[in-house]
C-alpha cells in the first residue's frame, strides 16, 4: 500500500509552503498526497447553525482553504493524487491519527498571524513529538532551497544509538534526491574524565575523539552498503551537539535527527537537541521516530 505524505494546511502563507514541500516530496516518492484541515467548528457554531445557513462559516472557510491548496499542489505536479480533507478534530489529535497511516507528516511550524501563529507553533512541536511516522517541520515556512539535485545537501544528526531509524531515512532522502549526506556527530570531554591510570586531557580527548569516529562509522556502514550511490560525508565535531546541527542547517536542504518514543509515555518524547534544532534549524527538519 502506498502510504501518502499528509501535509496540514491552515490558509497560511507558511502552511501553502509547506504544501509545495510536501507535493515535491510525494511526487519524488510516487506516492499519493493528503491534505489535511482540522477544524472543531461545530463546537463553536453549533449544528443548528449549519440547519439554517446550509454551512457554517467556518466549515466554508475549511473547504475553501483545502481546495485551493489541492489545486496548488496539483499545479505543482500536475500527475500527482491529491485528496483534500477537513477533519472535525483538534490539529494535533487530527494529524498524529493522520501519521498512523502516512509515509510522513509535514508541517509549517507557525502559522497564520497573531494568537493563532503561537498555537500552530505548538501544534508543529506537538505533533512533532507524537507522531508515529518522519515529520517534516519547515522553519518559519522555509522549504527547499533553489539547487540542483547535485547540489543539495542532506544533513544527519547521529546520536548516540547507531542502530536510530533516522539514518535510513536520511540516506533514502539523499538517495532520492541524488544529494549529499553529511553526517555529523559531536563529542565532548568531560572537564574530569576519570581513567585507571588517568589520562592526560590530549589523551582522554583522542580517546573522545575515536569513540565518537567509531560510532559515527558503525552507524553508517549498512545504509551506506543498501545506498552505494550516496555521497557520504561524516564530520566529527568537538562541541554541543544541537550547536553543530543548526550551524550545519545553514547551508542544508534538510536536517534530519532521530527521536525517541517511549511506549506508554504521554508527554512530549523530545529530548534537548532536537527541541534545539527544531526551534533555531536554518532548514527544514525531519524528525523519525524510534520506539523503545
Amino acid at each position: 500500500m502506498e502510504l501518502p505524505v499528509v501535509v496540514g494546511v491552515d490558509g497560511s502563507a507558511a502552511s501553502l509552503r509547506a504544501v509545495d514541500w510536501a507535493s515535491d516530496e510525494a511526487a519524488l516518492r510516487g506516492v499519493p498526497l493528503r491534505l489535511v484541515y482540522a477544524s472543531l467548528w461545530e463546537r463553536y457554531e453549533g449544528p443548528a447553525l449549519a440547519e439554517v445557513l446550509g454551512k457554517p462559516s467556518e466549515q466554508v472557510r475549511a473547504d475553501t482553504i483545502v481546495d485551493s491548496a489541492a489545486i496548488r499542489a496539483g499545479r505543482r505536479n500536475p500527475d500527482l493524487k491529491v485528496s483534500p480533507e477537513v477533519l472535525r478534530a483538534d490539529a494535533v489529535s487530527a494529524l498524529v491519527r493522520e501519521a498512523r497511516n502516512a509515509s510522513m507528516v509535514v508541517v509549517a511550524s507557525r502559522g497564520r498571524s497573531g494568537v493563532a501563529e503561537l498555537l500552530l507553533g505548538s501544534v508543529s512541536l506537538a505533533v512533532a513529538a507524537r507522531a508515529s511516522c518522519p515529520v517534516i517541520v519547515l522553519r518559519d515556512g522555509l522549504g527547499q532551497r533553489a539547487r540542483t539535485r547535485a547540489e543539495q545537501r542532506i544533513v544527519l544528526g547521529v546520536g548516540d544509538e547507531p542502530d536510530s531509524v533516522a539514518v535510513p531515512f536520511a540516506f533514502q532522502e539523499a538517495a532520492d534526491r541524488h544529494a549529499a549526506l553529511h553526517a555529523v556527530r559531536a563529542w565532548r570531554c568531560p572537564a574530569h574524565d576519570s581513567a585507571d591510570p588517568p589520562l592526560s586531557a590530549a589523551e582522554a580527548a583522542r580517546d573522545h575523539e575515536q569513540r565518537a569516529t567509531d560510532l559515527l562509522n558503525r552507524a553508517l556502514r549498512d545504509a551506506a552498503a543498501e545506498h552505494p550511490s550516496v555521497r557520504v560525508r561524516p564530520r566529527i565535531v568537538e562541541g554541543v551537539a544541537r550547536t553543530a546541527l543548526v550551524e550545519a542547517s545553514h547551508t542544508a536542504d534538510l536536517l534530519v535527527v532521530g527521536a525517541r518514543r517511549h511506549r506508554g509515555h504521554l508527554g512530549l518524547q523530545l529530548g534537548r537537541v532536537t527541541h534545539a534544532v527544531l526551534h533555531h534549524s536554518a532548514c527544514p527538519v525531519a524528525v523519525v521516530p524510534q520506539r523503545t
